[in-house]
């Protein structure tokens, strides 16, 4: 049974009649161009077709099913062509995009529209792309979440609300169709909260009890229309146990509050200076151009260029505290907060063992003009004194040696064509000013809503 504040919850979160009546007003006419079309089969998929959407989401999915004996060129180029012609047909604001294969996405009537070909095939099992298991998703949900469709909305409320919601790169959280099969799986809302808050690393959720695949991510939900997939393996395992401790405090402290938490704007350049000062490390910001690119694709690629950039530092003496990265509409940024940044000109380098004959020789012989020191040797092995390359952490990161480290393909194609590095107080930038508080002051969800004040009230 749901709490009073759940059903005020709801109350606001359920889309309103107008909302409704708009949306389905705007695909009914998409559909019937497609038809009229001849060439596909078009098909509303995703949270408006299963009717488990949050009022404000401005998102229609629509989906041109093509036969499955079409070539991918074709479905790729003929696809395209009619997701152009349905786009122009109601408005003249689209963009192409790419993921496995292009689509379009459009804004009609206030509306985010994507419009994606796909192959209208018999069954998952049959999938020629990733897109084609969709709308066996949408049919499976759409048939047994009658009851619970109000325990999905206020799933994907609280997980919006905790930070968590979103299966994009960047998120690494809870996709809708997760929520869903969640909701499914305990059989509400508050049973998926009670369970969640004892989740461990490997807890395996099987509906149609396919047997739970050898996955290796911290939440295995097994596809119940392709058993060979994870839904949850997006999910982090830091986003995981950040919706669990989010679970834990609504048990001990249900509030609507959790639903609706203060929207932190991030801190002015001020607030970011003294927060710098306070932990009186060293932080660096490295920018450049966004690459033309969808998230799904630049995102990983930063992580991985983070990652390299990260080990450069490393292996130059410079200790990395933390790093994170952004993706924003038109340029990346990737941050590293450094212990120190400033190091002696001598660095000690070990050779090897005395035992190791051959390579002890060719080690002594290499460094035998050495100007700093003559090959020594301690506790069995060969070490020398040399001079440090770089002692300037801001001089390393600003030379050429970070093209040298494993980029990702088009973050060094963009960063080839140059690339800014900032320090301390100037790393502040308003576009990412939430993204760098966050980073500057990490805080759990829960331990972010406790430092704003928004103590439960205790409402049953």
């Amino acid at each position: 049974m749901r709490s009073k504040g759940e059903e005020t919850v709801l109350e606001r979160i359920r889309p309103k009649e107008d909302e409704h009546n708009h949306t389905w007003v705007v695909a009914t006419g998409i559909l019937s161009a497609i038809e009229k079309d001849g060439r596909a089969k078009g098909m509303v998929v995703g949270s408006v077709a299963r009717d488990t959407w949050l009022s404000g989401d401005r998102d229609l999915d629509i989906f041109l099913l093509f036969p499955p004996q079409l070539s991918r060129e074709d479905l790729e180029e003929t696809g395209l062509d009619l997701a152009r012609k349905i786009a122009r047909r109601f408005t003249g604001i689209f963009h192409e995009k790419y993921a496995e294969h292009p689509y379009v996405n459009a804004t009609i009537d206030g509306l985010d529209v994507d419009l994606v070909p796909c192959y209208e095939v018999a069954s998952a099992a049959a999938i020629q792309s990733a897109v084609d298991r969709t709308p066996f998703h949408t049919r499976y949900i759409s048939d047994k979440i009658g009851p619970l469709r109000d325990d999905v909305l206020l799933a994907k409320q609280f997980a919006k609300a905790c930070g968590v919601y979103g299966s994009d790169q960047m998120t690494e959280g809870f996709s809708g169709y997760l929520c869903e099969l969640l909701v499914l799986h305990y059989v509400g809302f508050s049973p998926l909260v009670e369970a969640a808050a004892g989740w461990k690393p490997g807890t395996c959720i099987d509906l149609e009890g396919h047997a739970c695949k050898a996955f290796e991510e911290p939440l295995r939900v097994i596809d119940p229309v392709d058993p060979a997939r994870n839904v949850a393996a997006a999910l982090s395992c830091t986003r995981m146990f950040e919706f669990v401790e989010y679970c834990r405090g609504y048990l001990e402290n249900p509030s609507s509050d959790f639903f609706f938490p203060h929207e932190r704007a991030g801190m002015d350049r001020e607030g970011f200076a003294s927060a710098l000062a306070r932990r009186g490390t060293s932080l660096f910001a490295i920018t450049f151009a966004t690459p033309p690119l969808i998230p799904d694709i630049v995102v990983p690629q930063l992580r991985r260029s983070l990652a390299s950039i990260q080990g450069l530092l490393n292996r130059n003496g410079f200790a990395v505290l933390q790093d994170d990265c952004a993706m924003g509409e038109e340029r990346c940024i990737l941050v590293l907060e450094l212990l120190v940044d400033r190091l002696p000109p001598v660095t000690r380098h070990t050779g090897p063992p005395l035992w190791d004959r051959a390579n002890a020789e060719k080690f002594a012989e290499k460094y035998q003009e050495n100007p700093l020191s003559g090959p020594f040797i301690r506790d069995g092995r060969y070490k020398v004194d040399l001079e440090r390359k770089f002692t300037d952490a801001k001089a390393l990161l600003h030379s050429p040696e970070i093209l040298t480290v494993g980029l990702g393909k088009h973050v060094k194609q963009s960063m080839e064509k140059g690339w800014e590095v900032h320090k301390g107080e100037e790393c502040w930038d308003e576009e990412f000013r939430v993204f760098l508080s966050h980073f500057i002051e990490p805080a759990s969800p829960l331990a972010r809503r406790t430092r704003t004040g928004k103590k439960g009230s205790g409402e049953t």
